[in-house]
């Protein structure tokens, strides 16, 4: 009858450093998963940022005022001076006057995310020094590359834009009415600055919805 012969000291250390090695590796292994979760996440919302950095926000709105339409164009023209917008063009017949102006790109943002870019970019770079361990340092360049993201938000953001005002006919009750195609927050902007001053008034589209 065959006896079992208890493991020996050597074999049970061995297996004790099997169970510390599998348990270590599931550590490594959640690590992993929960740093590259997270570096596709933050480079998801980076690529949408840049997009909606960029994206046309231009929009037609119809305002209307109980003021004449003279009194309504000098103040309007008065405040886009004001604020930088430059007319370019007029045309009598069809009652439309144009302006350009320039739209700066934050710098506090574009620095903001340059920071993000390069901190998703060294996350990256662990997780690929991790997996990959024969790139060697070659992987920690990544972090480089994150003041491109602030380059191309400043290169996107900075751009021409163009307002321009149309006079409507007169409405039955009197007044004035305008119809104004500009970016959505340049509308916004002007309805909430002139709309006590001048009366102006849109069908509140504008302040409502939040995009």
């Amino acid at each position: 009858m065959l006896r079992h012969r208890p493991p020996s000291a050597e074999q049970r250390q061995h297996r004790r450093h099997s169970g510390h090695n599998g348990a270590d590796r599931g550590i490594w292994m959640a690590s992993f998963g929960s740093t590259l979760v997270l570096t596709l996440l933050l480079a998801i919302g980076l690529v949408f940022f840049l997009r909606a950095a960029s994206k046309d926000r231009t929009t037609v709105v119809d305002v209307h005022s109980p003021r004449h339409p003279v009194d309504v164009l000098e103040g309007l023209v008065a405040w886009l001076q004001a604020r930088g917008w430059k007319p370019t063009a007029k045309d009598p017949q069809r009652q439309v006057l144009r302006f350009t102006g320039e739209v700066r790109a934050s710098l506090p943002l574009s620095i903001l995310l340059s920071l993000l870019a390069s901190l998703g970019a060294g996350s990256l770079a662990l997780v690929l020094h991790q997996l990959l361990p024969q790139l060697g340092l070659l992987v920690w360049a990544l972090p480089l590359l994150g003041p491109l993201a602030g380059w191309l938000y400043w290169r996107r953001a900075s751009r021409s834009e163009i307002l321009e005002l149309r006079l409507l006919q007169d409405p039955d009750n009197g007044g004035s009415a305008l119809r104004l195609r500009a970016h959505r927050d340049e509308l916004i902007a002007m309805e909430t600055e002139l709309g006590p001053a001048l009366g102006l008034a849109s069908d509140g589209r504008l302040l409502s919805s939040p995009i």
